[in-house]
């Protein structure tokens, strides 16, 4: 990953720092027990049962959910965590699939390594890396997917740069995550605790599929989008504005500011998560 700024060292090395101690056990991802979690943002119980210990309660939505896996595609989950995509995409591609995940935490490969090993699957494999440079071979996969991930790149051209470079001709992606439809208040814009809670890393929506676009990605379309005080209810069940904790796996804190209960529902107004689809 090329950082070229401080503020980008910062928040990369931020939400690592989060993402490890998660999988280390030592932060909690969501207020809310998550396989509860899992089921609002558009899990099955089927899906529940296959991921297992993989679901960490981090995400905003199923990436997996109106997608044309088929068995024997190679599939690529770009901030694969402690693998529960990923084990979920196994589960449609079959034997003859593989399924790779990238993280850049090293506590979460080994996490996802270890679910790996324990259901005894050798088509499966979890590699270190940025989404922004992705340790793939160009033109090599069918389908890549991600959850929540991509909001928290400092760099999202790249990253959609990169899911054009691995995907083969007509291959496809779809994602999960969180956007804005308006700016954020500029307290919670610049809070970095909101960045790794997937809030303040966000673009705006026509920002993002302008990313898309410009990628060279194409035949995009957003199948749902979920919006404002709902979302940051799943997000934040313990409220934004009293230090309430992130299904991202961050705690939002803007208790030093002036109203904070008026910044968190201005806030909540602004975001949205959305499952954007679209192909090579």
């Amino acid at each position: 990953m090329k950082n070229d700024t401080a503020a980008e060292k910062s928040i990369t090395a931020a939400v690592e720092e989060h993402y490890a101690a998660v999988a280390r056990g030592e932060a909690s991802a969501c207020g809310a027990p998550v396989a509860d979690v899992a089921k609002s943002i558009g899990y099955s119980e089927e899906e529940l049962a296959i991921a297992g210990d993989a679901n960490l309660g981090l995400g905003c939505g199923n990436p997996l959910a109106l997608t044309e896996l088929a068995p024997g595609m190679t599939v690529v989950d770009l901030g694969s965590g402690a693998g529960f995509d990923a084990f979920l995409a196994l589960s449609r591609v079959g034997p003859a699939g593989h399924v790779i995940g990238v993280d850049m935490t090293d506590e979460m490969l080994s996490l996802a390594r270890k679910n790996a090993e324990k259901r005894g699957v050798t088509n499966v494999e979890f590699r270190k890396g940025f989404i922004e440079n992705l340790p793939i071979e160009s033109g090599s996969v069918d389908y890549v997917i991600s959850n929540c991930v991509i909001n928290l790149s400092a760099d999202k051209p790249a990253v959609f740069r990169e899911i054009a470079r691995v995907l083969k001709p007509g291959g496809r992606f779809a994602v999960s995550d969180i956007v804005l439809l308006k700016p954020l208040p500029e307290a919670i814009a610049r809070d970095i605790s909101a960045y790794v809670g997937c809030i303040s890393g966000a673009s705006l929506l026509s920002d993002y599929l302008s990313i898309a676009f410009e990628a060279g990605l194409r035949d995009i379309t957003i199948p749902r989008i979920a919006y404002g005080a709902d979302l940051v209810k799943l997000l934040s069940p313990e409220d934004m504005s009293t230090g309430g904790s992130s299904c991202c796996g961050s705690t939002v804190q803007i208790t030093s500011v002036k109203n904070p209960e008026t910044l968190a529902q201005e806030a909540a107004r602004s975001l949205a998560s959305i499952k954007l689809h679209g192909r090579k």
